[in-house]
């Protein structure tokens, strides 16, 4: 049997934090609002005769095996490919092939995307009967067994049901809500959202984690810190619902001023340059993707502006990711080989 699984990635538009437990208790529930992009990640299991196992990062060109699931080795740079083959369990040998379209350290949310589709293909191999949400849920618990700090839920959603979305974080339930689907707003908004990698990789775990250190202590006023993403992601979810693409750009701005607020680990010189020199060719804002410190980033445009404030961001060493919404989410085609 030859299954090939994948799941889109997302840009994170605000209220990124707030889908970690336990803070979306603490502010009376947490909304996040997202857009799921084709820039994919993607799982191919093939089965074999025997018990071993081979996994093979095709991007990262990494690569390990054992002579079966229980040996697999733990706490390296495979740890969440072997950790989440361990707790299913494969009845036979599988060679597992992964790979992210996006660079390292992207900020768009790959692991999550990349171990949703792993774990999906791995239903569909041991014939379990496992609902999304499910899935969802066993995927948050083991990224966060992986890193070692409480994770966020929202870069899951985007994987599994793609579009654009908020999704909401209350008590004992979260709910995703879809926002717009009409074809011309899509289109107007991917012209208005130019994505790029900033050629920093960074490290989501060290940068949440202190968030959620500061607003537990309630430190340099993060609790109101928090108040404030709530509020603009809330105002974001408005624009998009009635399809006001000119006040999304100022909030997506409110949504990166709040969040350096939080931590200085948010963003850097180099990041700074980068956005200022976006902004004197014409665009509207700009924010880090993901927990901030490197990685991608999103600059709000008018489509008009689209060719200065792209020469601009190429011009500081910035990698222009071409990419379109992705409306589908999870994917899976199974074949015999």
């Amino acid at each position: 049997m030859l299954i090939e699984s994948s799941a889109p990635t997302r840009i994170d538009l605000g209220g990124g934090t707030l889908d970690i437990y336990p803070i979306y208790l603490f502010e009376n529930g947490g909304v996040t609002v997202n857009i799921a992009i084709d820039l994919r990640s993607t799982v191919i299991i093939k089965s074999r005769f025997d018990k071993k196992i081979l996994i093979e990062s095709l991007d990262q060109n990494k690569k390990t095996w054992s002579k079966d699931y229980t040996t697999l080795k733990l706490n390296d740079e495979l740890d969440l490919i072997s950790r989440t083959i361990r707790f299913f369990k494969p009845k036979k040998g599988i060679n597992v092939y992964t790979s992210n379209s996006t660079p390292k350290g992207s900020g768009l949310g790959s692991s999550s995307s990349l171990l949703i589709a792993l774990c999906w293909a791995l239903r569909k191999l041991n014939s379990l009967n496992i609902k999304k949400t499910d899935i969802i849920t066993l995927a948050s618990e083991l990224e966060a067994q992986n890193l070692g700090i409480p994770t966020g839920k929202q870069d899951y959603y985007a994987a599994v049901y793609g579009g654009v979305n908020a999704i909401w974080f209350n008590l004992g339930k979260v709910k995703l809500e879809r926002l717009n689907k009409e074809k011309d707003f899509l289109e107007e908004l991917e012209e208005r959202i130019v994505l790029s990698y900033t050629g920093i990789s960074r490290s989501s775990a060290s940068t949440n984690w202190e968030k959620i250190k500061k607003y537990i202590d309630d430190k340099d006023n993060t609790r109101k810190g928090m108040e404030n993403i709530k509020k603009t992601a809330l105002r974001m979810r408005k624009c998009l619902i009635k399809g006001d693409l000119t006040r999304l750009g100022e909030y997506i701005k409110m949504e990166w001023e709040n969040r350096k607020r939080l931590t200085k680990a948010v963003t850097n010189q180099k990041i700074e340059k980068l956005m200022l020199q976006a902004k004197k060719a014409g665009a509207v804002s700009s924010k880090l993707c993901g927990a901030g410190g490197g990685g991608c980033m999103i600059t709000y445009i008018n489509p008009d502006e689209k060719e200065s404030v792209v020469d601009a961001l190429q011009s500081q060493g910035a990698k222009i990711l071409p990419y379109k919404i992705d409306k589908k989410g999870l994917s899976i085609r199974i074949s015999k080989v």
